[in-house]
């Protein structure tokens, strides 16, 4: 998920334009997940709003749209599949596992060659299996280290450039009684997105130029021992363990002003600001002995529309998807929920307009950002297995070599099954 607003579980709740489902080439199922945080903001009003200018403009073709829990959303996908009634179009968090199965119409086969070259570089790059595009970009995120202004002008701290300006900070932080100098969320929520960030800031990451896991790579290990005695035995992390301090929870104690510095995403900062909060975003720092000059890439984050092939339903999930990607409906979901369309001319546009001056800088980051490997079939079971473990690299009495290396035999293991 991209954002920061929680499904509030509506628990399957149905969202219908014009009626009930009938034959494969007249009716079009989508499964979504709820993007809103309570009845105000939901995703109804949108789906409500875009289904219906769809069936006017189709005559005679319906959609049906039902909203699933994030939680809920990929469990209740992979049910439907495997019962023989997939839907036609999903959105989701992970799109490989059905590709790998020839389940999934290419994108080639539905959109037009402009609308399939619209999508920006690295999110077409991640949706593609084999260089074919399955999984379609939807919106996306990008990450930037946030830091509180007055919690820095009081603690006379200069935002940070360097993993050692990090620390400088943090320990100033500290001494003026910031909580958490340096918010650190390895908690199961999404421990594999703040790893990422900061296994790509000294060279690393998931996986290597061919696709292959390096998760306990010589640069990743460095990585974890870095943070383990330069900022979590010091104290600079906070009083909740990394390893049980989930994203949600430190973006919470950042909106208290209990937080120096965290890493974050749009729609996190549009919520500081609304509560007049003066923050500052900057590239995640980056090692001291990483290659002088080198500007490691931003990590991203998208989420998934897919189209099952069905029997007769090719026309109709093409004719949907390429009004979804039409610019106008694409940005007002981007806007609604202060994320990124994943479209070259939406970004443009959403950049030109200047509605929202701080999507610019995440829009840059998203140009060379570095995603998940949402292609690889394992990867959901390896982002499950980091979730859980990776936040135990950098306990006090843990050797961060030999949890990675018991991460990555597990990602080996998953990747023998695909």
């Amino acid at each position: 998920m991209t954002a920061s607003v929680a499904a509030f579980g509506l628990l399957g709740s149905l969202v219908t334009a014009c009626g009930s489902s009938e034959s494969a080439g007249t009716t079009l199922r989508l499964v979504a997940p709820e993007y809103g945080d309570g009845p105000a903001t939901s995703s109804k009003a949108y789906w409500d709003k875009l289904t219906a200018a769809f069936t006017a403009a189709h005559p005679g073709k319906k959609v049906e749209v039902t909203l699933y829990p994030w939680a809920d959303v990929d469990r209740e996908v992979t049910r439907m599949v495997e019962e023989d009634d997939a839907p036609d179009v999903a959105l989701m968090g992970a799109y490989s596992d059905f590709a790998a199965e020839g389940r999934l119409y290419s994108a080639d086969e539905l959109l037009t060659i402009r609308a399939e070259a619209n999508f920006l570089r690295p999110l077409a790059a991640a949706g593609s299996v084999d260089n074919t595009l399955y999984g379609l970009p939807f919106v996306a995120s990008s990450r930037l280290l946030f830091y509180n202004e007055e919690l820095f002008d009081k603690a006379g701290a200069e935002p940070p450039k360097t993993w050692s300006d990090l620390k400088e900070a943090a320990e100033a932080l500290k001494k003026k009684g910031v909580p958490y100098p340096y918010a650190l969320p390895l908690g199961p929520e999404e421990a594999h997105a703040e790893a990422l960030i900061w296994e790509l800031s000294n060279g690393g990451g998931y996986t290597d130029i061919n696709g292959q896991y390096t998760i306990a790579s010589e640069q990743n290990t460095q990585t974890f021992r870095w943070i383990k005695e330069n900022l979590v035995v010091p104290g600079l992390t906070g009083p909740v363990p990394p390893a049980r301090l989930n994203r949600q929870d430190a973006f919470d104690a950042f909106l208290r002003g209990d937080v120096g510095m965290l890493n974050g995403y749009p729609s996190l900062l549009h919520e500081a600001r609304a509560k007049g909060m003066r923050v500052g975003t900057l590239s995640m720092p980056v090692s001291d002995t990483l290659e002088n000059g080198k500007t490691p890439p931003a990590a991203g984050v998208a989420d998934w529309m897919m189209a099952f092939k069905r029997d007769g339903n090719r026309e109709l999930v093409g004719s949907f998807l390429d009004f979804v990607y039409q610019d106008k409906n694409l940005s007002e979901f981007a806007g609604r929920y202060h994320l990124l369309p994943s479209t070259v001319t939406a970004a443009e546009a959403a950049q030109g307009a200047q509605a929202d001056p701080d999507t610019e800088q995440f829009l840059d980051a998203l140009h060379s950002a570095q995603l998940y490997p949402v292609n690889e079939p394992s990867w959901l079971q390896v982002s499950n297995t980091i979730k859980r473990n990776i936040g135990k690299a950098v306990a006090p009495s843990a050797d961060p070599k030999t949890v990675l290396e018991d991460i990555a035999q597990q990602a080996r293991e998953a990747t023998r099954q695909e």
